[in-house]
């Protein structure tokens, strides 16, 4: 089996949806490319919904992952492993909002989504105060949120782009 304790199928909905689609399989940085792999679902949410498709997708993808990150933990017996990618994929939407809401003034490109990406991967790599505190949860909640605020916090970072360089 390519997941180490997994004895359900490689293609059950619980282990697609942790892995964001196996992209957290990646023996190297598998957050960050869990990451990577949630940018191209955003331009499309964006191009297609708008800010709200985003912000709906958002809710979506955070139950979804508190529902599939329980079942993942429970079936491998590990705590917080790093396959486990969707919570990158909340947080990193969630960094995006900004590019969603500046969309109907503003083209897509891919500046504002590098931008998006970086500030994402520094909040969520050293997890400053208060990320710090649900990092240490070791559980589906303290799994996802870490990175929603993580997300936020990069999404302030945008905020100021569009403020202050715009």
């Amino acid at each position: 089996m390519f997941v180490e304790k997994w004895t359900k199928s490689p293609l059950h909905p619980a282990l697609l949806l942790v892995t964001w689609f196996y992209s957290g399989l990646f023996p190297k940085a598998p957050g960050t490319m869990g990451s990577l792999a949630a940018l191209p679902f955003a331009w499309v949410i964006i191009l297609r919904f708008g800010a709200v498709g985003l912000c709906l997708s958002i809710v979506l993808v955070f139950f979804l992952g508190l529902w599939a990150s329980k079942i993942y933990m429970t079936e491998t017996g590990k705590t917080d492993p790093g396959e486990i990618v969707i919570d990158e994929v909340a947080g990193q939407w969630i960094a995006c909002l900004p590019i969603a809401a500046m969309t109907p003034m503003l083209p897509l490109s891919p500046g504002p989504f590098i931008l998006a990406f970086a500030a994402f991967r520094v909040f969520d790599i050293y997890k400053p105060w208060p990320i710090r505190i649900f990092d240490e949860r070791h559980d589906a909640y303290g799994v996802m949120m870490d990175d929603v605020i993580a997300g936020f916090f990069a999404s302030i970072i945008l905020i100021g782009f569009y403020l202050y360089v715009l």
